[in-house]
């Protein structure tokens, strides 16, 4: 079936999204077009608010309408630890379990060079930075299971030896491939308070 140009550029744009082929785009634009036009309008009005309006955070780089978010300017947090995670919604599983209460950083995604992501585009240079202020005391790699979040927290244990940090693992008590999302809380919480320091000695 051929549509118009307009409708056709709809389902197009809609391909953007992770896990939206064009099927699902298909029927997605048509449902907008044809049976919710109002609810079309409030998701452009949103899409264009958020686009304007969030920014990553120049502490933690998690997602953001102020320039530092904040978690990151709450005073009653332990800015001595530096939680390293791959996502917000690591973050937030984090916060949900309760064991942990300082900063973290939020790598927004993990090393993939297949993918083109490399240190730049997780925002390493800006967590070296960060830890080489003098303010950090230990940084916490948080990255999940999984074989891509195993090398990513290999090479940031790398970078972040030098600097003479602590830097310390989740404990395995993680099943291995699972995502933050999908572990409960105490499991979570229990992981972070058992972490192991990675390869460092102070003198």
């Amino acid at each position: 079936m051929a549509y118009s140009p307009l409708t056709e550029q709809l389902m197009e744009a809609l391909q953007v999204l992770p896990g939206v082929g064009s099927r699902s785009a298909e029927r997605m634009t048509l449902h907008l077009l044809e049976r919710d036009r109002e609810g079309g309008q409030m998701l452009s009005q949103a899409l264009q608010r958020a686009l304007d309006g969030v920014m990553h955070c120049a502490r933690c780089r998690v997602l953001t309408e102020q320039a530092v978010c904040e978690l990151c300017q709450n005073d009653d947090r332990d800015h001595s630890r530096l939680c390293v995670v791959e996502t917000p919604q690591d973050r937030e599983a984090i916060e949900v379990s309760g064991g942990y209460l300082g900063d973290y950083f939020v790598l927004q995604g993990h090393l993939s060079p297949i993918d083109g992501i490399g240190p730049d585009e997780l925002g390493v240079p800006l967590l070296l930075e960060r830890v080489k202020s003098g303010d950090i005391e230990e940084v916490i790699l948080a990255t999940n299971a999984s074989m891509e979040g195993e090398a990513t927290a290999h090479y940031l244990t790398e970078q972040l030896q030098p600097l003479k940090v602590v830097v310390s693992r989740i404990a395995r008590g993680i099943p291995v491939g699972s995502e933050f999302g999908r572990i409960d809380s105490h499991s979570l919480s229990q992981a972070l308070q058992d972490r192991k320091p990675l390869g460092f000695e102070h003198d």
